[in-house]
């Protein structure tokens, strides 16, 4: 078995870079405009139209892209926004900085997304003590999506907005439909960090089809600040001229960061199918291990930007703790996705408890995420597969 030290450690995840990227790079290094030139724009149009959606806003995180996506929804103090408890913090944290509260709803074991049947028994429950969330956030964890038809159902009789964290998703399908064309939701939010499918360097992106929300979106990305005559107080003093109408951010992508997206999202498709052969590789070498593999349903196809298993200790006599510590110290960089949200300091000072969650901590220790990307070589898929079945003997 070829051996993979320390020094030489397999990540779980990894940007693929190509010569045309460099390239692209190169070309707006060498123009007038690093930023706030023609490529954003563009990039904001490709992926539009790769999903099925009518606008884009592009900005500099998928945490920026929740933050304006719930701004744009009218999201303020004393609402309510629930989540999952499985995803990584900016999922809940966007409600924070709006000044709202925030909620979890449980998952489910075998997907790690929120479970319908505990989301449709909160919202009774909900309503009943006048509590009610004004916006919910599916979490499509390692990119297999959540039952939206389902989630958009219940929104339609409780009232609540839905905005999809497809940070894992892109790629992705629900229903034979590309993840981010809005049927099921208001608002959905991509990440492109180098870890995921495809990658801006740092960067994200909300898209939507409701134009008032692309336009709130829009100027929330840029201080508030419009150039638009329509949307000022009086007409504009000169050509010069521009208005302060919202209390906004610095969050714009750089023609940089999008030329490098524009040309990801050209072999997106190519690198999700690579993902498929390595985790239909996985599925087939790893299924007579003690280890309990990822969730494949009917009208679903991930985006599989993460490979999670999970590590029963009833068939293998060793916790998950112990199986990472043997793919660690082999030179893997195996990884945890995530450790629930409500057990972090930071919420466990706004009132949440061990055990407010029994499923989604119940999954954590469970959880390994294996190496997974394009460029991981049939070596080393080898290698990943030879250790697991060393770890569990």
């Amino acid at each position: 078995m070829v051996s993979f030290g320390k020094e030489k450690m397999i990540p779980y995840g990894k940007q693929s870079i190509s010569d045309e990227d460099i390239e692209a790079v190169l070309q707006v290094l060498k123009s007038d405009f690093l930023t706030q030139g023609e490529e954003v724009p563009k990039f904001e149009k490709d992926l539009c139209e790769y999903v099925g959606v009518d606008y884009g806003v592009a900005v500099n995180s998928g945490t920026s892209a929740l933050h304006i996506a719930c701004l744009s929804l009218g999201l303020s103090k004393d609402d309510y926004l629930w989540t999952s408890p499985v995803s990584f913090v900016a999922s809940s944290n966007c409600a924070l900085y709006c000044g709202a509260k925030v909620d979890f709803i449980d998952i489910e074991l075998n997907t790690g997304n929120i479970d319908i049947s505990a989301l449709r028994k909160k919202l009774k429950t909900a309503k009943k003590e006048n509590s009610l969330p004004k916006i919910i956030i599916p979490v499509h964890l390692s990119g297999l999506p959540c039952d939206m038809a389902e989630i958009y159902e219940l929104s339609e009789k409780y009232g609540f907005k839905i905005i999809e964290d497809a940070s894992h998703a892109i790629g992705g399908k629900y229903e034979d439909s590309m993840i981010g064309n809005c049927k099921y939701s208001d608002i959905t939010i991509f990440s492109f960090h180098p870890v995921k499918n495809m990658t801006t360097a740092e960067g994200g992106m909300a898209v939507t089809n409701k134009k008032s929300y692309f336009e709130k979106m829009e100027i929330l990305r840029t201080h508030g600040i419009t150039r638009n005559p329509s949307m000022m107080t009086h007409s504009p003093d000169g050509p010069w001229y521009y208005q302060q109408i919202e209390l906004g951010f610095n969050y714009r992508l750089s023609d940089v960061h999008a030329a490098l997206g524009r040309n990801q999202l050209k072999r997106l498709d190519k690198s999700i199918q690579c993902r498929h052969r390595i985790a239909k590789y996985y599925d087939k070498q790893l299924a007579n291990l003690p280890y309990i593999l990822p969730a494949r349903q009917k009208n679903k196809f991930s985006g599989m930007h993460l490979y999670i298993i999970k590590v029963d200790k009833a068939k293998t006599g060793k916790t998950r703790d112990e199986i990472f510590s043997f793919m660690r110290n082999a030179g893997i960089g195996v990884n945890i996705h995530y450790i629930p949200i409500h057990t972090q300091p930071y919420y466990q000072a706004l009132g949440f408890s061990l055990g407010d969650f029994p499923n989604a901590e119940l999954f954590y220790d469970q959880i390994i995420s294996i190496p997974i990307y394009p460029d991981l070589t049939k070596v080393q898929q080898d290698y990943v597969v030879e250790t697991l079945m060393k770890a569990a003997l």
